[in-house]
């Protein structure tokens, strides 16, 4: 059976996260909804991360086998009519049945943008996360250079988190100034349950001086997250890229470009 691989950009907010559920207010609900009414038949589909309720996507990249021939291009065009206005195919192509949104991946980066002024602006609401407290980006960027590498990151799972193992690999963290703007670029080979905005608790923690950077050394030895930082809210969190192996031949805009592209802020200057 032929199997198309497509990219989606969606606006997290209105929805109780990626993955189905038995309320339907999910983004794989509405999208596979949507899909069903293009293709006139029912289809399930594979992505590459389960984002939380509220978490954005830049490029979540989803699979799926069909019978169904359709033009490339009534792919994005065609299935974008019968969406969601908060959420928009970018591309789709045919892919080798070897091809998995999960399972090929070679990394996932997200990116959180947050807001460290003392007062909040309504216009980013639930765009960017928000911090009144001075942060300290020294301070920070000390602490992120200790959790790259392969580790256990028990510290920073949910107990809800079902991965069969705690051990990640955390290529880069990046922190970047924008004015009143933060932005925390995070790429690893895979991510638990919350482990992203387990990771910015601790870093907002340690700018604001409530915490020492060694604290991150501590935290990954310990493996107990009673120990860590509060969850960090989901606003301002965004699946910005998924890295595929360059045999499969996907577009790659890269976790910089998607930001450029849909939310202006450009990482590249």
């Amino acid at each position: 059976m032929p199997r198309m691989a497509l990219s989606l950009t969606y606006d997290g907010s209105a929805w109780h996260g990626w993955q189905k559920q038995p309320d339907g207010r999910t983004v794989q609900d509405a999208f596979e909804a949507g899909l069903s009414r293009f293709l006139d038949q029912p289809v399930a589909t594979i992505c590459a991360g389960r984002t939380d309720a509220g978490v954005h996507a830049l490029s979540q990249v989803v699979h799926l086998d069909t019978t169904a021939v359709r033009r490339e291009e009534s792919w994005v065009r065609g299935l974008n009519t019968l969406l969601p206005k908060g959420i928009a195919v970018q591309w789709a192509q045919p892919v080798s049945e070897t091809f998995h949104a999960r399972f090929s991946a070679l990394s996932r980066t997200y990116v959180y943008i947050v807001r460290n002024a003392r007062v909040r602006t309504p216009l980013m609401h639930r765009r960017a996360g928000w911090i009144y407290h001075s942060l300290d980006d020294v301070r920070m960027h000390d602490a992120a250079r200790r959790l790259l590498g392969e580790h256990d990151f028990t510290s920073f799972r949910s107990a809800e988190c079902q991965a069969a193992s705690p051990v990640r690999t955390m290529h880069a963290i990046d922190i970047v100034r924008r004015g009143d703007y933060l932005l925390f670029t995070f790429r690893a080979n895979a991510f638990l349950h919350h482990m992203v905005r387990n990771l910015m608790g601790a870093l907002l923690y340690v700018g604001q001086g409530k915490k020492e950077p060694g604290w991150m050394d501590e935290l990954l030895v310990a493996r107990d997250r009673r120990l860590a930082a509060p969850t960090f809210a989901p606003h301002g969190l965004y699946l910005a890229a998924v890295e595929y192996p360059v045999a499969f031949g996907l577009p790659d805009l890269g976790a910089e470009e998607a930001l450029a592209t849909h939310t202006g802020f450009d990482l590249r200057t």
